[in-house]
């Protein structure tokens, strides 16, 4: 688990580098990082599956660099590899394609710059070993103009061209990679910003979760109050406070209880609900949410997980969200689940799919993994979401966001 000090990997810009084998992308990122974090060899195909690693980068700031498998991998177990290594521009906010002089450019470099306009993701490229007597495919001009991209010449090796190659980063990265803020927009400075936040068994001892952690910093960043109580103090907090809370951010578990002690006037809203508009489309999700009073016995419900953890008793994603959906459908439903870095291939199978609030996933992979279901006709809701509209307070959960209900009915 990461220190408490380093930014988490969702927030972090994310760069890919692609490439031929050999062609030096795991040499530019040591170059880049200045340390020998990647593994470098001479044999071709070092490099076999997409490696994350979270990095600084002066003076680009705190980002996650992914190292890939050649996009020339031979044989059946490479086609797999090249699959996997295009599946990575779904979550990349800036690609970065390593050419090596001796091999030239052609159909493969030329597929990826394709697959990357697809996803729309600025492709920088990088003409590496110029330190090296080598026999050049095609000269730096020609490069850009055969593939339509910016070209650096630089050599991993002895550094030549690296801070170009940094400016160029900061140059080309997307300018909204980072959505709005959490809370921020919300508030004014001096504002009190309450939030409810009962103690999650699945969470380490000594820590909160995520969510939360994040929220608190944002509040701090724009020099409004936080207070921090557990549900069970909600009450003595409200009754001790000189002025109304601005707005109060619950745990979406305790939103009934939540909803009932806080004064109308008062906004209201969750963790789950603010990461849902901070990571991906609020209006999407809202749609998903009205979609479950369609379910019926027997339809397929699809519950993801971006990441893996420890389930506890009377867990959230398998035992509470499968009680609630049963009963919404008035009967059993055929319910699958997935957690990981990949939503199942194809989703045109399910009725419904329920979403984590994916705090440990970019916004790119999350619009991605939104843009997926409505491609398939799947509407798709988050757990903070569904659990407001389940439990009938979903515009009180609403109102900081006002019309966002009224635009999915």
């Amino acid at each position: 688990m990461g220190s408490l000090h380093e930014t988490p990997r969702g927030s972090r810009l994310h760069i890919a580098l692609f490439g031929r084998r050999n062609a030096g992308k795991s040499s530019l990122i040591n170059a880049l990082t200045n340390q020998e974090v990647a593994i470098v060899s001479n044999v071709p195909g070092t490099t076999t599956d997409p490696v994350y690693k979270s990095m600084e980068i002066p003076p680009v700031g705190p980002v996650v660099i992914i190292d890939t498998a050649g996009i020339d991998d031979a044989g059946r177990l490479g086609a797999l590899r090249i699959k996997k290594t295009i599946g990575v521009l779904n979550k990349s906010d800036l690609a970065i394609l390593v050419i090596d002089p001796s091999q030239g450019t052609g159909e493969y470099e030329i597929n990826l710059i394709n697959k990357a306009n697809e996803q729309g993701v600025p492709v920088i490229g990088v003409l590496n070993k110029i330190d090296l007597d080598l026999i050049p495919g095609a000269n730096q001009v020609e490069m850009e103009n055969k593939m339509g991209i910016r070209v650096l010449s630089v050599s991993a090796a002895t550094r030549q061209g690296i801070n170009d190659l940094k400016k160029e980063i900061i140059r080309s990265a997307p300018k909204d990679w980072t959505a709005p803020s959490l809370v921020g927009d919300l508030v004014n400075p001096g504002d009190i910003v309450l939030l409810v936040t009962p103690i999650d068994q699945a969470a380490p001892k000594g820590r909160i979760i995520l969510p939360q952690v994040q929220t608190i910093r944002d509040i701090l960043d724009h020099d409004a109050m936080a207070l921090v109580v557990k549900d069970v103090e909600l009450k003595q907090a409200l009754a001790g406070l000189m002025q109304k809370p601005k707005i109060v951010i619950t745990d979406s578990q305790v939103f009934k209880e939540v909803d009932a002690c806080i004064p109308r006037d008062v906004m209201m809203t969750s963790f789950s609900i603010l990461f849902a508009r901070y990571k991906g489309n609020l209006e999407t999700l809202v749609a998903g949410a009205l979609a479950v009073d369609n379910l019926k016995p027997g339809d397929k419900v699809l519950i993801s997980e971006a990441c893996t953890h420890h389930r506890v008793e009377d867990d959230i994603g398998t035992v509470k969200i499968p009680h609630w959906l049963r009963k919404k459908a008035g009967g059993e439903l055929c319910l699958e689940w997935s957690s990981g870095i990949e939503m199942p291939g194809d989703l045109t199978q399910y009725n419904l799919i329920v979403h984590c609030g994916a705090c440990m996933i970019n916004r790119k992979e999350m619009l991605h993994r939104l843009m997926q279901a409505t491609s398939a006709g799947v509407p798709i809701v988050n757990y903070g979401v569904l659990i407001a509209h389940v439990h009938g307070i979903l515009p009180r959960a609403l109102t900081p966001f006002p019309g966002i209900l009224q635009s999915c009915e």
